[in-house]
């Protein structure tokens, strides 16, 4: 991180944003025009706010900052997808993705610098983790793609999908502030109905969410339906293994309402037999929810293929069988490395 540098003037809440400009002797209403100019507006430089005094916006200048996020690379997928390399303040690099597809315009975005979590499948995972997200970072991915779905495509997002970069619940007091800035009258005003978070399953943070009463929609990446398969392929299953996680999600359930989505990327010979659909069925019987199945998409030197369509069809009407509402997704944007389980920058520092 770079030394001597100014705060960032959206780590201050709006109370103490009162607080700051009682002591240099402004009004209170001031703190209100900021406050909408940085998550109303959200502009990038205090020269914007042209209803702030000049001598006012020079003091914040000379005081603070607005650590803008730089779209550094951008690519347009045959499919219309549209991969963002971003540069953050100090430096280093994250990704986000547009998904236009029908009528949605979907951001995913990123919630850490790399990840810690090492699955087997995933290009990210081979990024070391460098930080966290600040919330007002994780904010600026929202409100640049918004701005790009408008300028190649005439709409607006339509839904957030917290599956970029990073494990969300390991950064969860950002990822919260992010939601609360994105869903709040005074910010983006968007609905949490249309917000998903993705996690692996951290049990002790989902049982936090409900009791937050975070009213977003809930995903978790199961990816195997037995303890033995899932901590092959994800070391997290160690601490948190499947019974732990169901736990919570029933706990979850109870106190939001909310159904659950499993998202569960179809592995060739690995986790695609007609027993490892009756096991998660078992799991979906627990806790009402529904299964996305994912076209696994390949990275350089890993050691998974991808299911075929017949095998995962098969899958499918297995679960079916047994009362699961499955759906197949199928990827977009891999011919730019912005498919599930690509995300890793290729630029470097």
């Amino acid at each position: 991180m770079p030394e001597n540098t100014k705060k960032d003037i959206r780590s201050l809440s709006e109370e103490q944003l009162i607080a700051l400009f009682a002591d240099i002797g402004e009004p209170k209403f001031r703190a209100k025009q900021v406050h909408q100019w940085l998550w109303q507006k959200a502009v990038a430089s205090f020269e914007q706010m042209t209803n702030l005094p000049k001598l006012l916006r020079e003091k914040l200048e000379a005081q603070f900052e607005i650590r803008e996020i730089e779209v550094v690379d951008e690519q347009i997928s045959q499919d219309g997808t549209i991969k963002f390399g971003f540069r953050v303040f100090d430096g280093e690099f994250i990704e986000g993705v547009l998904i236009p597809k029908d009528d949605r315009m979907t951001a995913c975005i990123s919630s850490q610098v790399g990840c810690s979590l090492t699955c087997k499948f995933c290009a990210t995972a081979r990024l070391d983790r460098k930080r966290n997200l600040d919330f007002f970072e994780i904010f600026d991915q929202v409100v640049i793609i918004d701005r790009k779905a408008r300028q190649h495509y005439g709409k607006p997002l339509s839904n957030i999908v917290y599956m970029g970069m990073g494990e969300p619940l390991l950064n969860y007091a950002n990822v919260k502030r992010s939601i609360e800035h994105i869903t709040s009258a005074d910010g983006l005003g968007m609905s949490p109905k249309r917000i998903t978070l993705s996690t692996v399953g951290i049990s002790k943070m989902i049982k936090k969410m409900a009791d937050d009463d975070l009213r977003i929609n809930l995903a978790v990446s199961l990816h195997a339906p037995t303890n033995a398969k899932r901590g092959q392929i994800m070391p997290i299953n160690d601490s948190n293994d499947i019974e732990g996680v169901v736990d919570a999600l029933e706990y979850w359930h109870q106190k939001t309402g909310n159904r659950v989505t499993h998202e569960y990327v179809m592995l060739s010979h690995f986790n695609e037999t007609e027993e490892d659909a009756k096991a998660l069925a078992a799991i979906c019987q627990r806790v009402p929810s529904k299964v996305n199945l994912i076209e696994y998409n390949p990275i350089d030197g890993g050691s998974y293929e991808r299911t075929s369509g017949n095998r995962a069809m098969n899958f499918k009407r297995e679960l079916e069988k047994h009362g699961v509402i499955a759906n197949i997704r199928r990827s977009r944007g891999k011919d730019i490395d912005a498919a599930c389980g690509q995300l890793a920058n290729k630029k470097g520092g």
